[in-house]
């Protein structure tokens, strides 16, 4: 009797154990299931600086510019202050390439204009989808003779006719193999457009173009001109690809008649960044 005594005893004392560590359990999931992910940081210019500030590498800190979300701004002012900061040149050039590929890659609702018909006259690319988007122009001014200073060489030869667009980046950004589309105005051949790359100044971009209507045969190295053949696809409609041969940089697409404006006329921009 005594022994069937203790038995009940201790069967009674362990419910109230079972009970809170069951209770517990249901708890400890809940918990687990309902705490937030953590959120990541997005980073700006200044935190590139206080990266650079706390001795981090290059390396180190362009990686980390790559694969992690940052909103920079890249306008010629900030370019400046962030140089006088102390970054290098590769880690300005790796923010100003993840700016504009925030650009590039903007939502569908913010997306240009897409054109499932192209019929108006400019200039196109195509995008992952398959669709032509139009690429916007930006004012060129063209001058006769004199040198144009650039980063890239000690000048251009005088008397030829030079261009010059302000601001030292596109706002749109493209990687290789870029489809072109030019649809152009009647009786207009895409031989008649120009396919130019940029020399980079401190606030603008620069180009050695046309003297009357011909690129010089001389001037070797110091030409601007891209090659290009474009296919005739439909009625005043031409494409070309521009492949990986062509390095990355600043370039624009020059309509036929303005390497005789003075006063400002159009280039279709667009940077390739690697």
């Amino acid at each position: 009797m005594r022994l069937l005594l203790l038995l009940f005893s201790l069967l009674f004392s362990a419910f109230p154990i079972v009970a809170q560590s069951t209770d517990n359990v249901p708890q400890l999931i809940e918990g687990s299931q309902s705490a937030p992910p953590p959120k990541t940081a997005v980073m700006n210019n200044d935190s590139v600086v206080k990266m650079m500030k706390a001795g981090l590498g290059d390396d180190l800190i362009i990686q980390t510019i790559n694969t992690q979300p940052g909103k920079y701004i890249t306008d010629a002012d900030s370019l400046v202050a962030l140089k006088t900061a102390g970054l290098s040149d590769g880690v300005i050039a790796a923010m100003m390439n993840k700016s504009r590929r925030q650009i590039t890659n903007l939502p569908e609702t913010e997306k240009p204009v897409v054109l499932s018909d192209v019929n108006e006259i400019g200039v196109y690319y195509k995008d992952h989808s398959g669709k032509w988007i139009a690429i916007d122009p930006e004012i060129v001014h063209i001058k006769s003779g004199g040198f144009i200073k650039s980063t890239a060489t000690h000048g251009i030869i005088k008397q030829d006719r030079n261009g010059r667009v302000n601001g030292r980046e596109s706002a749109l950004a493209l990687k290789h193999p870029i489809e072109i589309l030019l649809y152009t105005p009647e009786g207009v051949a895409a031989s008649e457009y120009t396919f130019v790359r940029f020399r980079l100044n401190s606030s603008n971009r620069e180009f050695r173009i046309l003297t009357g209507g011909v690129f010089h045969s001389s001037g070797g190295a110091d030409r601007d001109e891209v090659p290009f053949t474009a296919k005739r696809t439909a009625p005043r409609t031409y494409e070309f690809t521009v492949e990986n041969k062509i390095a990355g940089g600043e370039f624009g697409i020059l309509p036929p008649g303005t390497g005789n404006v003075t006063n400002g006329g159009k280039i279709y921009t667009f940077a390739i960044v690697e």
